[in-house]
């Protein structure tokens, strides 16, 4: 049983020393950058609510799923004018836009880079990418007039189609669209991660 025991141990720290010796960390949001993401998702949250309280509101329709077609034709027949239909627009662009960005917080959340001598592997919420360095046509940096660094992977291909979920993979394509990938802001250790990406790039990456 000890003999057993020691050649487990012996196994993982082998395991272990050539994830080490590959480079195969996995680079995630850092402490500061998870605040962010949290004080970003509440007000997200607290907007589409405002929305949908504004929508009924200036329409005067019920939120109840039972009601609600019955009182939506019935605002509708009464005539509504500019007042109400400007605002109700308005609202309603809140209202399937927020969800669309609460999402992609939640991705960046739980967003984590892995590169090794093959490529670079991201997962985050059901989303799992393995990119081939030969993919990497180059590295898009868009630093000069924002607070946060952003840089995004420009690819040669979709790699977006190794997602299995119709609505995951929508999901991820809207962000960013389908042969970019983007290397948070808020990632520990990044420029280390983007060392690594420009090192092993082919081309390599300027």
């Amino acid at each position: 049983m000890m003999k057993n025991r020691l050649w487990n141990s012996s196994v993982c720290f082998s395991f272990r020393g050539l994830r080490l010796s590959l480079g195969m960390k996995t680079y995630r949001l850092s402490r500061a950058g998870r605040r962010l993401i949290l004080a970003l998702l509440v007000g997200a949250l607290l907007i589409w609510l405002f929305a949908i309280w504004s929508f009924v509101n200036t329409l005067g329709i019920s939120l109840n799923p039972l009601a609600l077609p019955a009182s939506l034709s019935a605002a509708l027949r009464s005539g509504l004018g500019i007042a109400e239909i400007v605002p109700a627009l308005l609202m309603l662009v809140l209202i399937i836009a927020n969800p669309l960005l609460i999402w992609n917080l939640l991705e960046e959340w739980s967003a984590g880079y892995t590169p090794s001598e093959s490529g670079l592997c991201f997962e985050s919420l059901g989303v799992r990418l393995d990119v081939p360095w030969s993919l990497v046509r180059g590295l898009e940096s868009d630093d000069d007039d924002r607070d946060e660094p952003r840089d995004e992977l420009v690819l040669s291909s979709d790699v977006s189609t190794q997602i299995t979920n119709p609505l995951v993979r929508f999901l991820h394509r809207q962000a960013f669209g389908s042969a970019r990938l983007p290397i948070y802001s808020g990632v520990a250790d990044r420029d280390e991660l983007l060392g690594v990406i420009r090192r092993n790039s082919v081309p390599a990456v300027a």
